[in-house]
C-alpha cells in the first residue's frame, strides 16, 4: 500500500488553504479556501481534522474530503488544540474585563467535538502553559493551576482526581505515550534556595521519595523540559536573563539530564557560550545539541551524556531530526544567513549544504524526504514565501506572497507514528526544476596590505573545527582531541607560512630522524600513555566536582585546590599529546 500524501496547511493576510503535498504541491480539491482572516490553525494529532478561527467562527473538517465536524460561535479565538483521540476541542482568547463582568469570563473552554456541546470553561489567564496536556490514550489530563498540578481521569473535569504541590510550581512537562504517565514538575528557587526539577509516575505523587529523580541546580531563571519519546529521560536547558561574567549577552545557560531509573548529570560542553537548540533524537537513545560562540558547535550525546560525534563548529543555531530519525539538519536561521548541513546520522556523512536567506520557520515533512521553509511575518514583511525541499538540497516547489500581501504560518498535517517508512539515503541531488542552492565556499575578507602575504600566514578571528568521531576506537585525525586538532594545525601553518616566506636556497637539510630501538620506544610510549591516563582521571574528578559545585553542594578547601589546577593539568596534557 502506497504512504498517504501530506498536506501542508498555509495561512496568511489572503486567507487559509490547505495544498496537496509534494513533489507536486497543489490546492487541495476537497478543500474550499476561506479567504478571511484567519487567527490560528491546528492538526489533530493522526491528521485526520483540521481547526481554525477566521475571526468569525471556529471550524473542524475532516482532511480527507474537506466535510464540517463542527462549527463554534467563537470569534475572538487565538489558540486552538485537539485531544489526542479527537474527542475534545480546546479553545483560547485573551483574558479580559468589562463592566458587565467584573471578573471577567472563563475564556479556556473545553468543547465536545461530535455534539458541540461545552465541557468545561475554565480561567486561564496567562498564555504561557494554556493548553492541558493528555497522555495519548486521554485517560490523563494536567493542568496548572496556581502554582500546583490538578490532574482529571478520564476527561471528567468535574472531579480533580489528583494533585501534586510541592513550594511553587511554575513548569511542568506530561510524558509522551500512554500509561504510565510520567510528569517532569519545575520549582524556581528562592532566597538562596536552588531550583529544582522532579520526576513522577501518575499516581505516586504524594511525597520526594516517590520521584523518580530529582535534580537542584543554581542559575535558571526559566527552563525548558523535554521528554524523548520513549518517556525515560529528561532534558532540562536552565537559563539566566543575565550573565553575571559578562560573557555573553544571551544570559548563561546550562543543560541537565534525568533519567526515570534516578540518573542525573550536568551535560559537559566543549565550548563557552550560549546553548542555542537541545533536541532528542525519534530513537529516544541520543540527542543533539548546539552550543558555543559562534562559529557555534554542535554535538550528539547518549543517554551517559557522553559525545558520539562532533560536528565542528559552524554558522548554526538549531538541530532538527527527521521524523524517522535518520536525517539530522543543522541550520543557522535568525541572524544568521540561512545555511543548512543535511547530515547522514547513520554513517555520520554530510548529504548535501543548501542555503535558505531570510527563513524564519523550518520543519519537516512527515515522510522524512521533505522540508519546508518559509519567510514569514511578523519575524519579516518583506519577501514572504516558502519553499518545499528535498533533503538532497533540490528545490521542488516555490510560491512567493504577492506584494502587499503577508504569510503568516505553514504547517505540515500530522501523521501516526509509522505512517511513512524509513528509506535509504541519498547523495545524488533530486531532479527539479528550480534547482538547487548549494551554499558557495566563502574566502575570509584580507585588508589590501595583506593581500600579497600567504593566507596561511594569516591569523584567523574564529579558529575552525572540524567533524570529529568521539566514539572509542576512532581512528586517525578524526580521533585527536581538541586541543591537539588544534595546535597540529597551527604547526602546519607555520610550517608552510616559513616556506612560502623563505628563499628556498636558505633551507637548511632537513635533520636525519634519530629511531630509537623497538624496546626503547615502546617503553617511551608506556610511560606517555601512564602519565596522560593519570592526567585524564585527575581531571575527570574535577569535572564531577564543578557538577557537584554547579548543584549547589559546598566543597571543602582541599576540593576548590582541585578545581583551580584544572588549567596546568590541561596544558601538560595538551604537551604530552603534541608529543606523541
Amino acid at each position: 500500500m502506497a504512504p498517504p500524501v501530506p498536506l501542508l496547511a498555509v495561512r496568511g493576510s489572503d486567507g487559509t488553504s490547505l495544498l496537496s503535498g509534494p513533489p507536486v504541491c497543489e490546492q487541495h480539491s476537497a478543500f474550499h479556501r476561506d479567504s478571511r482572516l484567519c487567527c490560528c490553525l491546528t492538526f489533530s494529532r493522526d491528521g485526520t481534522l483540521l481547526s481554525w478561527c477566521n475571526g468569525h467562527s471556529v471550524t473542524v473538517v475532516k482532511c480527507s474530503d474537506g466535510s464540517v465536524v463542527s462549527t463554534f460561535d467563537l470569534p475572538k479565538t487565538t489558540l486552538l488544540q485537539i485531544s489526542p483521540l479527537n474527542t475534545i476541542l480546546v479553545t483560547w482568547q485573551p483574558y479580559s474585563k468589562s463592566q458587565d463582568s467584573p471578573q471577567g469570563d472563563p475564556n479556556l473552554q473545553l468543547w465536545d467535538l461530535q455534539s458541540g456541546q461545552l465541557i468545561k470553561a475554565l480561567y486561564q489567564k496567562k498564555v504561557d502553559s494554556w493548553c492541558p496536556s493528555w497522555s495519548e490514550d486521554e485517560k490523563i489530563c494536567v493542568r496548572s493551576v496556581n502554582n500546583e498540578l490538578h490532574f482529571y481521569e478520564n476527561n471528567d473535569f468535574n472531579t480533580i482526581a489528583n494533585k501534586l504541590h510541592m513550594q511553587k510550581i511554575s513548569d511542568f512537562v506530561l510524558s509522551p505515550g500512554g500509561a504510565p504517565s510520567k510528569v517532569a514538575a519545575y520549582v524556581p528557587g528562592t532566597k538562596g534556595a536552588p531550583s529544582f526539577v522532579r520526576l513522577y509516575q501518575y499516581p505516586l505523587l504524594s511525597s520526594v521519595s516517590a520521584a523518580l529523580a530529582n535534580k537542584s541546580f543554581f542559575k535558571a531563571d526559566r527552563v525548558t523540559m523535554q521528554w524523548n519519546k520513549k518517556a525515560s529521560a529528561v532534558l532540562v536547558t536552565a537559563s539566566t536573563e543575565v550573565d553575571k561574567t559578562g560573557a555573553s549577552y544571551y544570559g548563561e545557560q546550562l543543560l541537565h539530564f534525568l533519567a526515570v531509573n534516578g540518573e542525573t548529570a550536568l551535560v559537559q560542553l566543549s565550548k563557552k557560550g550560549p546553548i542555542y537548540d537541545v533536541t532528542w533524537s525519534p530513537n529516544s537513545t541520543e540527542f543533539c545539541v548546539v552550543y558555543g560562540f559562534m562559529p557555534a558547535k554542535a554535538t550528539v550525546f547518549n543517554l551517559k551524556c557522553d559525545p558520539v560525534f562532533d560536528f565542528g563548529t559552524g554558522p548554526r543555531n538549531a538541530a532538527y531530526y527527521s521524523p524517522q530519525g535518520h536525517i539530522l539538519v543543522l541550520a543557522g536561521f535568525g541572524n544568521l544567513r540561512g545555511q543548512m548541513e543535511v547530515w547522514d546520522v547513520k554513517k555520520y556523512k554530510q548529504v548535501s549544504k543548501p542555503q535558505a536567506p531570510d527563513a524564519t520557520h523550518f520543519s519537516w515533512c512527515p515522510d522524512g524526504e521533505h522540508v519546508v521553509t518559509a519567510t514569514c511575518s511578523p519575524r519579516l514583511r518583506v519577501g514572504n514565501g516558502f519553499k518545499i525541499w528535498h533533503y538532497t538540497g533540490s528545490v521542488l516547489h516555490k510560491q512567493d506572497v504577492a506584494a502587499g500581501s503577508e504569510l503568516w504560518e505553514v504547517r505540515w498535517q500530522s501523521f501516526p507514528e509509522g505512517s511513512f517508512p524509513e528509506r535509504t539515503v541519498k547523495y545524488q541531488a533530486a531532479p527539479s526544476e528550480l534547482g538547487t542552492t548549494q551554499a558557495q565556499p566563502t574566502q575570509a575578507y584580507r585588508p589590501p596590505a595583506l593581500r600579497h602575504m600567504p593566507a596561511t600566514s594569516i591569523s584567523k578571528l574564529h579558529e575552525d573545527e572540524p567533524p570529529q568521531n568521539m566514539r572509542p576506537g576512532a581512528s586517525g585525525e578524526k580521533s585527536l582531541s581538541k586541543a591537539a586538532l588544534k595546535n597540529k594545525k597551527k604547526r602546519e601553518a607555520r610550517r608552510a607560512a616559513k616556506q612560502e616566506s623563505t628563499p628556498e636556497a636558505e633551507h637548511p637539510s632537513d635533520p636525519v630522524p634519530v629511531i630509537s630501538s623497538q624496546s626503547e620506544q615502546g617503553s617511551n610510549i608506556s610511560e606517555s600513555d601512564k602519565k596522560i591516563k593519570n592526567l585524564k582521571k585527575k581531571l575527570k574528578a574535577i569535572e564531577e566536582l564543578k557538577e557537584q559545585q554547579a548543584s549547589g553542594k559546598v566543597l571543602q578547601r582541599n576540593q576548590l585546590e582541585k578545581i583551580q589546577k584544572e588549567t596546568q593539568l590541561l596544558q601538560e596534557l595538551q604537551e604530552l599529546e603534541i608529543g606523541q
